[in-house]
């Protein structure tokens, strides 16, 4: 006969689980994983702690548990992440949004209303779409290397209702058009620093949106070197970067003739988005 089990349990058991697995945040990624499989908010949890659990939502926690003890992002057991508000559906295909990319987004808000913009390295389409949506600009265009990545952006700009056409493309190799604004965030990780991140990113996120080569500058040089013949006169241009890149980033942009170039910080204090404009 099988122990009946209620809610307070099942999540404390939940917790317990994850930490022993070396989880960095168990107790939230546990009743994150609790309020997927059940619904339940957490005044709803709070009300019905005492309740016992159906053997089948059981199960599914359980299962769930199984899965991100083993270091699977806690995103692609549920199939989501938030962003700028918005909800978008993640796979192991698409680099997971982070928080630490929306200040390229609200930075980016005053600049592109009825103007022409280009994302590239799209990944989930969730700078593109967040910008498409809350930002109106007069056309939104975006583009990634991986079908992958551009299939699943498509999926988040049809549930999203955002108007964002995608194409597949080399960085800008494929380009033809002039754009006001062209935002990314390419990859800028070191090749020899993916080795060392944590498992959740190292064995489960696209090497290619990871990985930006010996110093993590390749892709910078790239799209600095190709956006000036894809730019309009006064355009801006706009980059995610790491932390310790500000310097080197910075003077790329001035390498490539770019003027009023300047970097923001994030809400943790690190330098986090590079913009200038090409005359």
């Amino acid at each position: 006969m099988s122990v009946c089990v209620v809610y307070r349990e099942l999540l404390e058991e939940g917790k317990h689980i994850l930490a022993q697995a070396e989880i960095v945040d168990a107790e939230c990624d546990a009743w994150l994983l609790l309020e997927h499989v059940s619904g339940m908010n957490r005044a709803q949890f709070f009300l019905h702690q005492q309740d016992t659990v159906p053997d089948e939502l059981e199960a599914d926690y359980r299962g769930m548990l199984r899965k991100r003890a083993e270091h699977i992002p806690l995103q692609h057991l549920t199939g989501t992440q938030e962003f700028m508000g918005l909800e978008f559906q993640v796979s192991p295909d698409v680099l997971i949004p982070r928080q630490d990319t929306e200040l390229l987004v609200e930075k980016l808000l005053p600049h592109i209303q009825g103007k022409r913009v280009l994302d590239v390295c799209t990944g989930s389409g969730c700078i593109a779409i967040s910008l498409a949506v809350l930002g109106k600009p007069e056309q939104m265009d975006a583009v990634d290397l991986s079908e992958k990545a551009l299939i699943q952006a498509g999926k988040n700009a049809k549930r999203l209702g955002a108007d964002v056409s995608f194409y597949r493309s080399d960085m800008l190799d494929e380009i033809n058009g002039r754009y006001d604004v062209i935002v990314s965030n390419p990859p800028y990780i070191a090749s020899d620093v993916v080795d060392e991140l944590m498992p959740e990113v190292q064995e489960h996120e696209p090497r290619m949106a990871l990985d930006g080569g010996a110093d993590g500058l390749d892709l910078y040089r790239r799209l600095l070197a190709q956006a000036p013949e894809r730019l309009l006169s006064g355009g801006l241009l706009a980059v995610e970067i790491g932390y310790d890149q500000r310097e080197a980033v910075m003077e790329l942009f001035r390498e490539q003739g770019f003027t009023d170039v300047y970097c923001d910080r994030d809400l943790c204090g690190n330098d986090r988005v590079v913009m200038g404009r090409y005359q």
